[in-house]
């Protein structure tokens, strides 16, 4: 749990406060219990299962997927794209003061920690709740962000938080709710989402099977968010890569394709291809205001 303060959670099953109840049950872990009896064990790695009912449509990124991301990731490769994400969020951080942000789409933590990192420089008052659908990337985000509440959700379900009570919600390739996203946000908080720009990675995706971005990707970003939230400001990153063909099958294994790709084949198929060119990766990092309403 995070040192700082509790974190704003209501239950899935009734809408109930969530809070820590300590061991639960005969492996003595930590609890999330609600005053209606409802009680979500954490898992031995770390994170609580909030999934609950029909379950959901998505299909969750597997373990060897999550496993070429954390890979991938953690050798620095998309390092400049964490920093700016961590500045974005620091910028709505005053010194000493509470502050509580939501990674919806956690993943395996890694922009999260360099988040919580910054973060950490100018309050010691902060609350952080990590979201995902895959339990094999909640089991890596838990360990990396010992301090967040990581939770299995499917964010397109009402978010187990509370009304208006966080300050930033994160959004690194993940869905979005907005409606979700809205009502859990202070009135002065703030949606930062980061997406892939058209050319994102346009020299290997025809070598690996990646998919391309497609055409007016940011006005669909717009749109999806319309009423609920309007763009303040805009930020375009762009990282030049030098990797080796087992660091292109990794970073396109680590994707959506990941679930139709043969990461071993990929591998042997790019290593046979020879001299492997420069690869361009183009983000756009997109910092949204709740609209008032009128």
């Amino acid at each position: 749990m995070p040192a700082a303060s509790p974190p704003p959670l209501r239950c899935p099953l009734c809408g109930n406060r969530l809070s820590a109840a300590g061991a639960s049950g005969t492996a003595a872990r930590p609890a999330l219990a609600c005053s209606a009896g409802h009680s979500f064990d954490a898992a031995k790695q770390g994170y609580f299962n909030l999934l609950v009912g029909k379950g959901t449509v998505f299909e969750a990124d597997s373990a060897d997927m999550v496993a070429a991301r954390f890979s991938f990731l953690d050798a620095g490769h998309y390092r400049p794209l964490a920093d700016a994400v961590a500045a974005a969020v620091t910028e709505r951080v005053r010194p000493g003061e509470p502050f509580t942000v939501l990674d919806s789409g956690t993943g395996t933590g890694h922009y999260l920690r360099a988040v919580l990192d910054a973060v950490s420089r100018v309050t010691g008052e902060y609350t952080a709740v990590a979201l995902d659908i895959s339990k094999f990337a909640l089991r890596r985000a838990a360990r990396l962000n010992p301090e967040a509440v990581s939770l299995a959700f499917d964010v397109w379900q009402p978010l187990p938080l509370t009304d208006g009570s966080v300050d930033l919600v994160t959004v690194i390739f993940a869905p979005r709710n907005a409606a979700e996203f809205a009502r859990v946000l202070r009135p002065d908080g703030r949606l930062l989402v980061v997406t892939p720009r058209a050319g994102h990675l346009a020299s290997m995706a025809v070598r690996s099977g990646m998919l391309a971005i497609e055409e007016g990707k940011d006005t669909r970003l717009t749109e999806s968010l319309a009423g609920h939230f309007e763009p303040e400001s805009t930020q375009d990153i762009e990282i030049r890569l030098r990797l080796t063909p087992a660091e292109m099958a990794d970073l396109a294994f680590m994707g959506p394709a990941g679930h139709h790709l043969d990461r071993a084949a990929l591998a042997t198929e790019l290593e046979a291809l020879g001299t492997t060119p420069a690869v361009e990766a183009h983000f756009r990092l997109t910092v949204f205001r709740p609209m008032r309403p009128a």
